[in-house]
């Protein structure tokens, strides 16, 4: 049978004594008197009205942990975990409902048979000891919330961008349609405004940048404009603000930071055999012949350029030991393309034609640098063989997609577009509230992020502002954040140290993107410092250490 582990940093043995009735009511006496229970908690609302609580925004607040949305990471959703501090005695927080998902696994994808529905359907992930790796479980489809839609206060949908919360098309997204008022003509903003809330809190934006880089920088299409963020941000909180509501924001963390870029090495591939690596060198050094032959090219041809730096750069050489990956960078010259360098090399008859066809999958390829990020989907198929010929294995012999490496040149795409979305957040902000006498908190994440990922105080300054002062908002956040950093891996939380990953002791969910209970209850808690500090609030603190991390089988 599978063993299940819940790892958390705090566990009490259970001792089972046997007592009369007279001797326990005794003993239990005896402690109460000696240790005596603590009053039950309560706080202070401040200027706040928590009566009619709405959370909007992505996966983040719809509580997916583990690549699914399933019952256990719904219950403890950012969102979830705040209410519960606002029910305590003297918050004045109302009833809270989540679109229950019903679902002890939910659904991550389809199975091996690549159809969505069947019975080999995958559901949230396990981290597996054996394995050293995270492992599906038996999954299910969403269906139709079948509660009352008119008394939801979590607006949380999967998948949403920043300019789908104002879109009757959301409901093409089976997380939204399973509880929209009116698939097809409500909208996510319509929906929470319904309801009259009080108090809300907003946390979108993080799709619209994300996707784009889980799926390895491949697809630029999947990066908002600047100018639609700005339009469905200030369009979207405008609407909250004139309903009455007063609410929280809250900026976009550094993504490239997340274990899910960072669990696998750009050096992953290992070495052992001293033949192997002979072999490997040989079958190699046919292209780096061409890539030092076009150098030679370009001293004599106006038609080739390529410097000595440039074919170093794209050469493959394997040592004993960790491995550069073989990756494919659609920011490189194509070699390949047709009239190119490799075509004028034919031309040239500087090689053969079978050696050209033999250069052909190498037109854009290089050795990964520590500069490049391997995403997490890339464990499951570097050195797997490509169309079962062991010869060409992925990341070795076949470059690595490009879906599957977020390189250098991407990663400072999504590091500019996350800071050009955060500077749109904080003006945004600050204009509505200079007409709404401060209605909304900004919570700024990145400090908190700084100090958990061990960030240097210079590292951390740049990640946030990568335009080094030019923009007065972001030049802020970096103070901040640099203020934070402190150089030293994880977060202290009540005298233990949580680490920035999906191991026993971290904050992260095996899905390496979305927080565990543990990581959600810390950032509810920087809400809870920014309420307290700025709007007169006494909320208590949820106790990050008493909830789980990440589950884990021995399998």
């Amino acid at each position: 049978m599978k063993r299940l582990k819940i790892y958390l940093l705090a566990m009490l043995p259970l001792a089972f004594v046997t007592f009369s009735c007279d001797e326990e009511d005794a003993i239990l006496e005896q402690q109460l008197k000696d240790n005596p229970l603590p009053e039950a908690p309560s706080g202070d609302p401040g200027v706040l009205d928590f009566s009619q609580y709405v959370a909007i925004g992505n996966s983040l607040a719809a509580g997916v942990m583990d690549g699914a949305l399933y019952t256990d990471g719904q219950n403890h959703s950012i969102p979830a975990l705040l209410a519960a501090q606002f029910q305590i005695s003297g918050v004045g927080g109302g009833s809270f409902n989540q679109p229950d998902i019903n679902s002890v696994n939910g659904y991550s994808g389809p199975g091996p048979d690549g159809q969505p529905g069947t019975s080999d359907d995958q559901g949230r992930f396990l981290l597996s000891l054996a394995l050293a790796k995270p492992v599906p479980t038996p999954g299910e489809l969403p269906t139709a919330y079948g509660g009352n839609k008119a008394e939801l206060n979590n607006f949380g949908v999967p998948g949403m961008r920043i300019t789908e919360v104002l879109s009757p098309s959301l409901a093409n997204n089976p997380y939204y349609a399973r509880f929209a008022s009116a698939p097809g003509t409500s909208t996510v903003l319509g929906d929470a405004l319904a309801t009259s809330p009080t108090f809300f809190t907003y946390w979108l934006g993080s799709n619209d940048i994300l996707q784009y880089a889980i799926g390895g920088g491949s697809n630029e299409s999947l990066i908002t404009s600047a100018q639609d963020f700005q339009d469905a941000l200030s369009q979207s909180l405008g609407a909250l603000v004139q309903s009455g509501a007063e609410g929280v924001v809250l900026t976009l963390p550094p993504y490239v930071l997340l274990p899910y870029f960072r669990a696998v090495p750009y050096n992953a591939i290992p070495m052992t055999d001293a033949n192997e690596v002979a072999q490997l060198n040989a079958a190699f050094s046919g292209l780096n012949r061409a890539l030092d032959g076009l150098v030679q090219v370009s001293q004599q041809s106006p038609l080739v350029n390529v410097s000595q730096q440039e074919a170093d750069r794209r050469k493959v050489s394997y040592a004993l030991g960790a491995n550069p990956i073989l990756i494919k960078d659609d920011a490189l010259v194509d070699f390949d393309r047709p009239g190119g360098e490799f075509d004028i090399l034919l031309a040239l008859q500087l090689i053969t034609p079978a050696e050209r066809q033999a250069l052909a999958p190498y037109g854009q390829s290089r050795p990964a640098t520590a500069n490049d990020l391997p995403t997490l989907a890339s464990a499951s198929v570097l050195g797997t063989a490509v169309g079962g010929n062991e010869q060409a294995l992925v990341g070795i012999t076949v470059p690595a997609a490009d879906n599957l490496i977020l390189s250098a040149s991407e990663v400072q795409t999504v590091v500019g577009t996350r800071a050009q979305f955060n500077a749109i957040i904080a003006g945004v902000v600050a204009g509505i509230n200079a007409q709404s006498n401060g209605s909304i908190t900004l919570v700024d994440v990145q400090p908190a992020f700084a100090d958990l990922f061990g960030l240097s105080p210079a590292a951390a300054r740049f990640l946030i502002d990568p335009s080094q002062g030019t923009n007065q908002a972001l030049e802020a956040m970096g103070e901040a954040a640099a203020a934070q950093a402190d150089g030293q891996l994880g977060l202290e939380v009540d005298g233990h140290n949580l680490r920035p990953d999906f191991a026993p002791n971290g904050v992260f969910s095996t899905d390496g993107v979305h927080p565990n209970p543990r990581g959600n209850a810390i950032i509810a808690n920087l809400i809870i410092d920014a309420l307290n500090t700025t709007r007169g609030a006494n909320i208590p603190h949820v106790n990050v250490i008493a909830l789980r991390g990440i589950v884990a089988t021995d399998l």
